[in-house]
């Protein structure tokens, strides 16, 4: 197996691989498409798109159910003002089959617009011949069926050939000829086959549903690239002009997407660690047109990510793939931001901008930019921090990326056992102990924590979050610097410890209150990373404890609406109430993983 065989085997068949449109059903390679859309007669415009996770209330609500990776079966709920439907798919034999079922219309009878297109500049031709819509392209003919009421309708906004269909009982969209009765079986077969995978997982099943379920709908593909991949969310794509990947976020979709699904594992940590820029990192963000962020990076994940997938699938090919872009990634860090003294810090290069958009022009190399880098974009750990010019550097000895850095290093040496690639490993020690060297200077005795450092007056913050736990991938830490972290910090309620936990700044910080974004709220990457560290350390106990209070999070809001957040209140434990936290954001889902990590390791 390499790469291109993998994008062979996995770009084919039906699934949702539309990023604009949830109500997309697209076969590949061919890129012919069923694009339903809506024609609510109460309002004046056509529903064109329907997307996971829009705030206005004048928007498509959609509750997505359980769902399969390789869109053999899907299920959600949408509701557009007065009208209210539940749509089912399922593929069987590479063919298409969408049972659509009306719960709730106005006055006015809803319309649903069926249209025939080729996506992503395909080859073929679409027509509509005695009523019915057909495809020719790449030697595959398509035929789409319906046996819903078929009416006459302008003004749908379709630019394609497209039939319209009363949205007053039950009716199939298929293509082969089928009756709602037949799609019914088929259904409930290809949902009895997915619920038995589901429930292989036991006790964890219900996070790991919800889990599973957010990172499927976010899987799309990517024409640019020819690529599968998962994104954050389908709408973060649409935001950036066609689609981005984020650094730590996509590696944690690999991570997740490795429960069950090898490909998909690998085609995401393949797909971000290639965003690599010309200067041998990983950035925090690479989109469509070659839009990356050339000034800074993201936590290093990388390599612990890909590692876990080789425990998981072992295939040599796959770490022979990424790993020599993950080890320039680890060289570009101690050139980067290292300091003298071994310290790390975040930071952000002055560059020549390539498209003139946003994040090329503002927030380059200076604090903010250095805070982007961390991921945690408005930390109150970082709040008044000095700049350098001349070094690129945020003015902090940063404890989390120690930690990482060290974790990187640990598993990079692994990985080049396994390939055989022996003559890096003491250069990979070598940096490890330098950095573990610079990380013993920062704990305080009094305070009983790994402590960031101000590097312009030698103080030691004591503003803390979960980050400060990451110190815990060294392995020079007693076990009385272990206890004294867990029993002063980790289970102290005025810090960390509550009904809710991790807050990304500790309790009685005095930004706690702002409870906005980084400033309080809890994030699933920050929980798994200190659960991470909390493992590499051997606190088993602490784990479980952490493992528990974060599967109970995820599910609290999952149960009450469907939602798998961008991250969540301290206070009610609900993602919902907060504009800036996405209501389909994957790596929500890192609070189920880190449930069903701790279990196989029990």
């Amino acid at each position: 197996m390499n790469y291109e065989l993998l994008k062979e085997k996995t770009n084919y068949g039906w699934n949702t691989w539309n990023t604009n449109n949830v109500l997309s059903y697209t076969h590949l390679p061919e890129g012919f498409t069923i694009n339903l859309c809506i024609r609510e007669l109460s309002c004046t415009n056509p529903l064109r798109e329907s997307l996971v996770g829009r705030s206005s209330p004048d928007e498509e609500q959609i509750f997505p159910g359980a769902r399969s990776y390789d869109g053999s079966c899907t299920q959600l709920t949408l509701k557009f003002h007065s009208l209210e439907m539940d749509v089912r798919t399922v593929v069987e034999r590479d063919e298409q089959y969408i049972l659509i079922t009306p719960l709730k219309t106005g006055r006015k009878i809803p319309l649903l617009i069926i249209e025939a297109c080729l996506l992503w500049g395909r080859e073929g031709c679409i027509s509509k011949r005695d009523g019915r819509l057909r495809g020719e392209c790449s030697g595959r003919s398509f035929e789409i069926f319906t046996n819903g009421t078929v009416v006459d309708a302008q003004h749908t906004g379709s630019l394609s050939p497209y039939i319209a269909v009363r949205l007053d009982q039950p009716l199939v969209i298929s293509t082969r000829p089928c009756t709602v009765e037949q799609a019914e079986v088929l259904y409930q077969a290809a949902k009895a086959r997915l619920d038995a995978q589901n429930n292989a997982f036991g006790v964890h099943s219900e996070s790991y549903t919800a889990m599973k379920t957010c990172l499927a709908w976010d899987t799309i593909y990517e024409p640019e690239h020819n690529r599968v991949c998962s994104p954050v969310s389908r709408i973060w794509n649409i935001g950036w002009g066609g689609y981005v990947l984020f650094d730590w976020d996509t590696y944690f979709a690999a991570l997740m997407a490795s429960v069950e699904n090898k490909e998909l594992a690998q085609l995401n940590a393949i797909a971000i660690t290639d965003e690599a820029t010309e200067s041998g990192f990983v950035p925090n963000f690479g989109a469509a047109y070659d839009y990356k962020s050339r000034d800074r990076s993201q936590p290093p994940v990388g390599s612990h990510v890909c590692l876990e997938i080789y425990r998981k699938w072992p295939e040599k090919w796959f770490l022979e793939r990424v790993f020599p872009t993950l080890l320039g990634w680890n060289r570009w860090f101690s050139e980067h931001r290292m300091t003298q003294e071994g310290y790390l810090c975040w930071g952000s290069d002055p560059y020549e901008p390539v498209a003139d958009r946003h994040f090329e022009l503002d927030n380059v190399h200076n604090l903010q930019g250095a805070a982007f880098e961390s991921g945690l974009d408005n930390s109150p750990m970082y709040d008044d921090m000095a700049f350098d010019q001349k070094t690129n550097l945020m003015q902090l000895a940063d404890v989390g990326l120690m930690g990482l850095y060290i974790m990187d290093c640990r598993c990079l040496s692994e990985i080049a056992r396994i390939l055989g690639d022996t003559a890096v490993i003491p250069e990979l020690e070598a940096r490890k102990a330098q950095v573990e060297q610079a990380l013993q200077t920062l704990w305080d005795e009094d305070f009983g924590f790994f402590l960031n450092k101000n590097l312009t007056d030698g103080s030691l913050s004591r503003r803390i979050s979960p980050t400060n736990l990451y110190a815990l991938q060294a392995d020079f830490i007693s076990e009385a610097q272990k206890r004294r972290m867990m029993d002063e910090h980790f289970y102290n309620p005025e810090e960390f410890w509550g009904e809710y936990i991790i807050p990304t700044i500790a309790r009685n910080d005095p930004a706690f209150p702002e409870h906005g974004y980084w400033r309080g709220r809890i994030w699933a990457p920050t929980n798994y990373l200190a659960y991470a560290a909390m493992k590499h350390a051997g606190l088993k106990k602490e784990c479980g404890d952490l493992a528990k209070k974060s599967e109970e999070l995820i599910l609290k809001e999952w149960r009450l609406h469907g939602h798998v957040h961008e991250n969540y209140s301290c206070y009610d434990g609900l993602g919902c109430g907060l504009h800036s936290s996405d209501k389909f954001y994957h790596w929500g889902g890192l609070l189920a993983y880190i449930a069903l990590d701790n279990a196989s390791d029990s």
